[in-house]
């Protein structure tokens, strides 16, 4: 598990990596490491690649570093043709390419472009902006195997809508308005071989302990059992065992 950046006392460009086989941490460098919070990170198979974010020296960023833990060692992401700057915008990886969308400035805009970053040739290729979903942040996104699919979030409204991405064509396309859960962001979602599970946030006012399984196949909603859940909650964290959603954390 390879763990960095965020928010202590100030920004941080320091990190480590932790073997549980051996219940022990090492240290990343810090050589050529921007500090920042609010930023993103994918596992590629062979580098974990960060992006955007903000700290208090540069403001919003629009770069990125793919680090490499076999090396530890820094490589930064071309920012020519990168999005803009933002916070609280999501990122997945597609086995190819990291794709992250939407975000804020952390005051009034919103955001509802983002970009497609190809590692082996440092390079960003623009979403498309067609039929794209309203521009939101602290949505979630998880990677299919085929599109990025985004739900939920806040902007200049509350969301319970969300949209399919393909890489491949380009192209965007919303997923159902049928019986999805409440609107909401701080959420989380899960992607389970077959169906997104998301679950819990806010909707402003109160912390939610319920959530859908969305099927792409059909884009339909099936409400998840509330029985026996956890307390709701935001800002926790999920993650697909194989069999499983697991929830953990989070406040009320």
């Amino acid at each position: 598990m390879i763990v960095w950046g965020g928010l202590g006392p100030d920004y941080l460009n320091t990190g480590g990596r932790y073997n549980p086989s051996t219940d022990s941490w090492v240290t990343t460098t810090t050589t050529n490491a921007t500090a920042r919070g609010f930023h993103t990170a994918v596992w590629t198979g062979n580098e974990m690649i960060v992006w955007g974010g903000g700290n208090n020296d540069n403001g919003l960023l629009n770069s990125g570093s793919r680090y490499n833990p076999i090396t530890d060692s820094w490589i930064p992401t071309t920012i020519t043709n990168a999005p803009d700057g933002r916070y609280g915008h999501t990122a997945v990886w597609t086995g190819s390419q990291m794709i992250v969308w939407g975000g804020w400035d952390g005051g009034s805009t919103f955001f509802n472009t983002g970009g497609r970053y190809d590692p082996n040739t440092d390079s960003w290729s623009a979403t498309s902006t067609t039929n794209v979903p309203e521009a939101r942040t602290y949505h979630t996104a998880v990677w299919t195997g085929s599109e990025m699919d985004v739900w939920g979030g806040y902007g200049n409204a509350l969301f319970n809508t969300g949209g399919r991405y393909n890489p491949v064509t380009n192209n965007w396309t919303a997923t159902s308005t049928t019986n999805p859960p409440d609107a909401r962001y701080y959420h989380t979602a899960v992607w389970t071989g077959n169906e997104m599970i998301v679950w819990g946030g806010t909707d402003g006012l109160n912390a939610l302990g319920d959530g859908a399984r969305y099927d792409p196949g059909t884009n339909s909603w099936t409400a998840t059992s509330t029985a026996n859940a956890p307390d709701g909650r935001q800002n926790h964290t999920a993650v697909w065992s194989g069999s499983e959603m697991i929830v953990w954390g989070g406040s009320q």
